[in-house]
C-alpha cells in the first residue's frame, strides 16, 4: 500500500515515541508528507463540572493551570516531533483544541489520511480519564488505515 499522507498523534512523552519513530521510518520509505498532531484538551470546564465547595476563582485559577500545562505539553510535543524528522521533505506539526477523541477519529477518517499513527496511551499525561479508552474508540470508529501502538 502506498502512502501519501501519514499523520502520528504526538504528544512529548514517551506515550507517542514508539508510534513516532515508526511513522518516520515510514514516511521517510515511502516519500509520504508526514503530519504531527497535539490536541489541547477543551472539555475540563465541563469535565470538572461546576459543583465545587471552594469559590469560582479556585475553579479557574485549576483551568488555568490546566490549560498551561497542555500548552507547555504541545511545545514539547512539537520538539519531539521536529527532533526527528529531519530530512523529511513535507513534514508539519499541528495543534488542534477540542475533545481529543472526536478530533482523533475525525483525524484517522479524514479522506486525505492515508493512515494514522497513534499510541493507545497518547495524551494521559494531562489527559483525562476518558482517554484510557482511546485505541478501543478508535479501534471501533476509524473507517480509514489506522495502526496502534501499545
Amino acid at each position: 500500500m502506498e502512502f501519501k499522507k501519514i499523520v502520528v498523534a504526538v504528544d512529548g512523552s514517551d506515550a507517542s515515541q514508539e508510534a513516532l519513530n515508526y511513522a518516520v521510518d515510514l514516511a521517510r520509505q515511502s516519500n509520504a508528507a508526514l503530519t504531527g498532531l497535539f490536541i489541547i484538551d477543551g472539555g475540563w470546564s465541563d469535565y470538572i463540572g461546576n459543583d465545587w465547595q471552594s469559590p469560582q476563582n479556585v475553579r479557574q485559577e485549576f483551568l488555568d493551570y490546566i490549560h498551561k500545562e497542555q500548552e507547555q505539553q504541545a511545545e514539547a510535543a512539537r520538539q519531539q516531533f521536529e527532533s526527528v524528522v529531519d530530512g523529511i521533505k513535507y513534514c508539519k506539526f499541528t495543534v488542534l483544541a477540542g475533545d481529543p477523541i472526536e478530533k482523533l477519529i475525525k483525524t484517522a477518517n479524514a479522506v486525505d489520511t492515508d493512515l494514522f499513527i497513534v499510541g493507545q496511551r497518547v495524551f494521559q499525561v494531562s489527559g483525562r480519564p476518558s482517554l484510557r479508552a482511546l485505541g478501543k474508540r478508535l479501534a471501533a470508529k476509524a473507517t480509514r488505515p489506522l495502526m496502534l501502538f501499545p
